[in-house]
């Protein structure tokens, strides 16, 4: 198979779908790689190295495009990069498409076969290729929230984890998933007071005892979730519902209750976000302030770190990426169930059926388009 990567063009996005180590996995192979030139240079990777382990270097992502069988990214196609797609292509990428009904329209205008790490699962119902990025988000959002909270940038002056003798931030985590559990373990390390919400007293009950009583534990209904905002330095929005738009949990007229210069992160924000005033932002211009309330709300936040995040994402999706190439797509998802469940459009159809409830699309089941029989 040709597969291709191209440089990625969101805002201060420097990830790569694709490392050097990963080509020569995909050139031993036997499979043909395109890289656009200058695609690994956020992650340190030049054309050479490229070259190295058996990559092709193109001049243009239009070139590549046009010429692969697969094509691999980190972050959604932009619209310059949907109008190359194609009928008879596989993208290979996160989508998030519940909130973003322009992207879902154009991938279903333009026939491709599009696969979504956010949405393949584990043998125990987890998201293992949306995992580590969450545990990237998850971490960021302390450095991210503990910055904004800096007077400089509209916070309300305070310390995370204190000074002897002045009480540490006041850090609320809603959510006690992958994301919420490295939030904390990073505000617990910094010496702030945490609190995690969860709704699932498995959860709770796992965090409560991880913790051993250096974060507090608490279950996630609207009373307690707005006393606690009320009380909160800082706010991590940590929900996911799977493929789906995220709950909006922290409401406009909470803002009026919490301390002016507090500060919300939503790490939720690439499914639409987990707080009602959340609008997407950008690492160049990554804050906004609603009612006096300072929003973090950067929808690509690993990308800030993309060595890191780039090998982490490639140990989960390379495999993935190598049965794809080995089998066909139709041959590997029927082998796999649980890459199956990634595919959220094919040929016009929307076959993930969360998106296809939220943005009003008819679902036809994966089942129908891979014959498991």
């Amino acid at each position: 198979m040709r597969i291709g990567t191209v440089k990625e063009i969101k805002n201060h996005e420097y990830r790569v779908g694709l490392t050097p180590e990963s080509v020569h996995e995909l050139t031993a192979n036997g499979h043909e790689v395109w890289i656009e030139t200058g695609a690994g240079e956020g992650i340190g990777a030049s054309d050479e190295n490229y070259r190295a382990t058996g990559a092709t270097i193109k001049a243009t992502a239009a070139e590549i495009f046009a010429e692969c069988e697969m094509v691999v990214k980190v972050k959604e196609p932009q619209p310059v990069e949907r109008a190359q797609l194609r009928k008879g292509q596989i993208l290979y990428t996160y989508l998030h498409l519940a909130p973003d009904p322009e992207q879902t329209a154009d991938l279903v205008k333009s026939g491709v076969t599009a696969i979504a790490y956010e949405t393949v699962t584990g043998v125990d119902n987890s998201l293992p290729l949306l995992k580590p990025m969450s545990q990237v988000a998850g971490r960021m959002s302390i450095q991210a929230g503990a910055t904004a909270l800096e007077k400089a940038n509209g916070g309300r002056g305070v310390l995370l984890g204190g000074v002897p003798g002045v009480l540490p931030a006041k850090v609320v985590v809603i959510g006690g998933g992958v994301v919420g559990f490295n939030a904390a373990q990073m505000a617990v390390g910094l010496g702030a007071d945490v609190t995690i919400l969860d709704r699932d007293p498995a959860v709770l009950e796992r965090l409560d005892s991880h913790f051993e009583g250096r974060a507090r534990t608490l279950f996630s209904g609207r009373a307690a979730l707005a006393a606690e905002a009320a009380q909160a330095d800082l706010v991590i929005g940590a929900v996911l519902v799977p493929g789906a738009a995220a709950p909006k949990l922290v409401t406009r007229e909470m803002l009026s209750t919490m301390q002016p210069g507090a500060v919300l992160v939503d790490v939720a924000i690439d499914q639409g976000g987990c707080f009602e005033t959340s609008r997407a932002t950008t690492h160049a211009d990554p804050t906004y302030v609603v009612d006096g309330i300072v929003h973090y709300c950067v929808a690509n936040m690993p990308g800030a770190v993309a060595r890191t995040s780039t090998y982490a994402l490639n140990n989960v999706t390379l495999p993935h990426a190598l049965r794809i190439a080995n089998l066909g797509w139709k041959a590997a998802l029927k082998a796999n169930p649980h890459l199956a469940a990634g595919l959220n459009v094919h040929e016009g159809k929307i076959t993930y059926e969360a998106v296809a409830r939220d943005l009003g699309y008819d679902y036809v089941p994966v089942d129908t388009v891979v014959d498991y029989r």
